[in-house]
């Protein structure tokens, strides 16, 4: 993974406005600079960028998580792993798209969103021409619907009628998988999220059947099990995750958003259970699988397209990263949050 910083502007230079982490630490450490606008190069597009998803690997980056393991970004850097906005020029070899198309794009290294421009690699885009999608709704949700298309189909191996349950069912990445697990079949998706957001759960468009109390498993959910599990929340969920999946279920790893990072699971309760963990890092999957992006991002478009991401999307500057990132850090969202280059409208 490459740093997202430019040199500093020369005389002439086009500039972009970016968020750059000056070093790692607390949320302070982001601020709003000017950098040389960046050109693609063959089989990359530069996009002018609408609007910027905000993640919670963002913050592990910025706070410096995985500082020591190969390829991780390091300061100073610019965060931010998912855009939309449109198409501003073309790297050679780049077919199927035109300048001033409207386009959401992940990044293939986990960094470089919070730009004005933003350099993708063009199968990591995909248009929203023809679609009416808000562009802040589809950063937020389009490419984590992908990898949820990903995790459902290829690690999952989710079957029409199969059950699944979502913990954190409000967060950033689960909230993509509800629709997409809809999409593909699903006979019963059910959430769970902290007491907190009960009241919002019961309000959420989201296509979810039923959505509890976490720290009320397993009571909640009564003698319901489930196929698939969705958990990017770790610690206690995940092993009480195990008592609620039927013979033959699989649990995804899928983050670790309650911090428990000495958890494990024990071997011999997959076995006596007959079920399965698996983690889904779409940082390590991706690279390895390149095939599934495109008809992941495609998927991902139909779904959204058709209302089952419905997610609540907080518009916020530039300007305003740090207050992103504090949000974040408190857990105190029912959605999204994105940043834009101007003004929010």
């Amino acid at each position: 993974m490459h740093n997202a910083s430019r040199s500093a502007l020369t005389r002439g230079e086009q500039a972009m406005k970016a968020v750059q982490a000056t070093r790692f630490g607390e949320p302070a450490v982001l601020e709003v600079i000017e950098l040389p606008d960046p050109a693609p190069r063959p089989g990359e597009i530069a996009i002018d960028v609408t609007h910027a998803a905000v993640g919670l690997i963002d913050l592990f980056f910025r706070e410096g998580r995985f500082k020591d393991r190969p390829g991780m970004p390091q300061p100073p850097f610019i965060p931010g792993l998912e855009v939309a906005g449109t198409v501003r020029a073309l790297g050679d070899g780049v077919r199927g798209f035109e300048i001033g198309e409207k386009v959401v794009s992940m990044s293939n290294g986990g960094v470089g969103g919070y730009a004005s421009v933003f350099i993708a690699q063009a199968p990591h885009a995909v248009s929203l021409e023809g679609h009416d999608i808000d562009p802040a709704l589809a950063v937020s949700v389009v490419p984590n619907a992908a990898m949820a298309h990903v995790a459902l189909t290829r690690v999952a191996h989710l079957v029409e009628g199969e059950s699944v349950l979502i913990h954190g069912a409000l967060g950033g990445f689960s909230a993509a998988f509800p629709g997409m697990a809809k999409q593909l079949g699903a006979g019963r998706v059910v959430g769970t999220v902290r007491a907190s957001k009960l009241q919002a759960a019961a309000t959420t468009k989201l296509p979810y059947d039923k959505i509890v109390d976490s720290a009320e498993l397993p009571a909640a959910l009564g003698e319901e099990r489930f196929d698939v599990v969705i958990d990017p929340v770790g610690g206690e969920v995940r092993s009480q995750s195990l008592d609620l999946m039927r013979p033959g279920g699989r649990l995804i790893a899928a983050g670790n958003a309650s911090g428990d990072w000495g958890h494990s699971v024990e071997t011999n309760r997959l076995w006596f259970g007959s079920v399965a963990v698996m983690g889904f890092n779409a940082g390590a999957y991706l690279p390895t699988h390149p095939d599934t992006v495109r008809p992941a991002l495609e998927a991902a478009v139909q779904a959204v397209a058709a209302g089952l991401g419905q997610t609540e999307v907080d518009v916020l500057s530039f300007s305003e990263a740090v207050t992103a990132h504090q949000r974040m850090a408190s857990r105190s969202l029912n959605g999204r949050i994105v940043l834009t280059p101007g003004e929010p409208a």
